[in-house]
């Protein structure tokens, strides 16, 4: 074959190599530009309009509050007063018996306040400096009580009448951790029969399963704090217990000092205290001034 062909043929093939890159170019070229088309049609239908994007975001505050078990119906009721003036802040309740509460507290538990049945377990607290000093204060003051179900045909007048042989369960709250029962021990103790009370003592977790087993009738008696007696139409009050004879019922507070909410915790104090006085306490409730009052006696 003669040169001049032979060099035709090759620069042919050259031109139809050339062809074939510039096609599969081009191809490649089409399909990226697609393909960015898509991506940016995507992105442009996720973004958040600039509308949208400048609305500030609300932050929702969670109290955790550790109360006495004795204060479950007025505490609710207050959540409710407090909601509508703060929405922005959720009370979440932990109740259970002082002691308990105490003990959970010392644990570590996540609590922003602490509003226990007596000085006791919030002084132990303090001594081991878990709570901020200055937030401490006296909220609320309570009766100690002796009620018997509302059937009962007993004809005791006194806690004295305790002793007596007809009552074979007594319901009280554990000593140990519930103050109702400390304040009860105080009490018998004071009137020489604690001892022969104890043989027929049947302890509770709290005072309010003191009160239940009272209401079903599987106590024939118990020591409650006058607001739980009120609470209750299963129940009848036969005598409070005597001036003296134990230490004063008071409900402190205060504020965690682990607690990550303090300034809310202090916000949510002040709202509690605002008109309360250290005085007794009745259940019955009026409202004033957007917050919730107990009917209230000076203390005899």
């Amino acid at each position: 074959m003669p040169n001049t062909q032979i060099a035709e043929n090759l620069t042919g093939v050259k031109i139809k190599r050339m062809k074939r890159t510039i096609i599969i170019a081009l191809v490649v070229g089409l399909i990226f530009t697609v393909a960015c088309k898509r991506t940016t049609y995507s992105k442009s239908k996720t973004e958040v309009p600039p509308v949208q994007a400048s609305i500030k975001e609300t932050k929702i505050i969670s109290l955790t509050v550790s109360a006495a078990a004795s204060l479950k119906g007025p505490m609710e009721e207050i959540k409710q007063l407090y909601a509508k003036e703060n929405q922005k802040v959720i009370i979440n309740y932990n109740f259970g018996s002082s002691g308990s509460l105490q003990q959970q507290i010392e644990q570590g538990a996540d609590v922003d306040l602490f509003i226990p049945a007596a000085t006791k377990q919030m002084n132990a607290l303090q001594d081991k400096e878990l709570i901020i000093d200055n937030t401490k204060k006296s909220l609320l003051g309570n009766k100690l009580v002796l009620v018997i179900p509302k059937d009962s045909q007993t004809t005791i007048t006194d806690f004295k009448g305790l002793a007596n042989d007809e009552f074979k369960k007594i319901a009280l709250g554990e000593p140990k951790s519930v103050p109702a029962g400390q304040y009860a021990e105080e009490v018998f103790t004071k009137l020489n029969i604690l001892e022969s009370i104890k043989l027929k003592a049947v302890y509770g977790k709290d005072v309010k399963e003191v009160l239940t087993w009272v209401e079903s009738g599987n106590a024939d008696a118990g020591i409650v704090y006058e607001s739980d007696a009120k609470s209750s139409d299963k129940v009848k009050t036969i005598a409070a217990a005597p001036a003296g004879s134990h230490t004063p019922i008071i409900y402190p507070a205060a504020i965690v000092k682990t607690s990550g909410n303090a300034d809310v915790a202090k916000e949510f104090l002040t709202f509690l205290s605002g008109d309360f006085t250290t005085v007794h306490f009745l259940l019955d409730s009026v409202k004033s001034n957007g917050y919730l009052h107990f009917l209230v006696q000076e203390i005899v």
